[in-house]
């Protein structure tokens, strides 16, 4: 975690009292990759009431009270932010797309997607549409199946987001995704247009970091065992 840019960055966002959206976005980037563990969250913290200390000098304290309010929010964000309990669906009968469509549509900062395939444009169209809002998306896929017809995932990469491939004669058979890393989906479901209208399959959300943490470690791990495989 460098302090040093992540001070340089929350000095040059108190500048005019203020997180803009712009502001937020380049901030979330300097964020994204720290593990926001309960030691690491409070030396940002830290971090943060020390900066905002230097602005009680020169301005009214509640702009600088504003302004620490939204970093500690983006840092933390409140709890219905995240889902809390359980939620389970089940296909076909359930919206399956819809519901994983709203995760990316609600997300924050980041998404990390361990998927077998992609072939549901309605979720495709909504992971692209939160990688234009700023939000960091990084897809793991099995390198077998992004190059299948009817897969979006070169579609996906075409727009500037990162996919790794397994790049092996075993399959990357993982449904994951991990949002703000807060919360977890993960079940049989395959994210395609089969597993919607004809499969029974299954996934379920959980807001619970026991759950949340492995599944983040692990995605980490196969990110980075990927890297040199693509």
């Amino acid at each position: 975690m460098d302090l040093d840019q992540i001070r340089y960055q929350f000095e040059q966002t108190l500048d005019d009292r203020r997180l803009s959206r712009s502001e937020k976005r380049a901030l979330s980037r300097v964020l994204d990759g720290v593990a926001l563990t309960p030691h690491n969250l409070s030396v940002l913290r830290r971090l943060a009431f020390e900066v905002a200390a230097t602005g009680f000098n020169d301005v009214p304290a509640r702009e600088t009270l504003g302004w620490l309010e939204d970093v500690i929010k983006l840092l933390v964000p409140s709890p219905e932010d995240s889902i809390a309990d359980v939620e389970s669906h089940f296909s076909p009968g359930d919206d399956c797309p819809t519901r994983i469509a709203s995760l990316f549509q609600t997300a924050k900062r980041t998404v990390d997607v361990c998927v077998f395939t992609i072939t549901d444009n309605r979720i495709a169209s909504a992971i692209a549409d939160a990688h234009r809002r700023g939000i960091l998306v990084r897809i793991i896929t099995d390198d077998d199946k992004s190059f299948d017809a009817g897969s979006d995932v070169e579609r996906l990469a075409s727009i500037g987001i990162e996919v790794r491939r397994d790049r092996s004669p075993y399959h990357m058979h993982h449904k994951f995704a991990i949002f703000d890393q807060q919360t977890l989906l993960t079940g049989s479901y395959n994210w395609t247009r089969g597993a919607a209208e004809y499969n029974e399959e299954n996934f379920i959300l959980s807001g619970d970091l026991r759950l949340i943490k492995p599944f983040q470690a692990t995605f980490d791990q196969l990110w980075q065992q990927f890297a040199a495989t693509n």
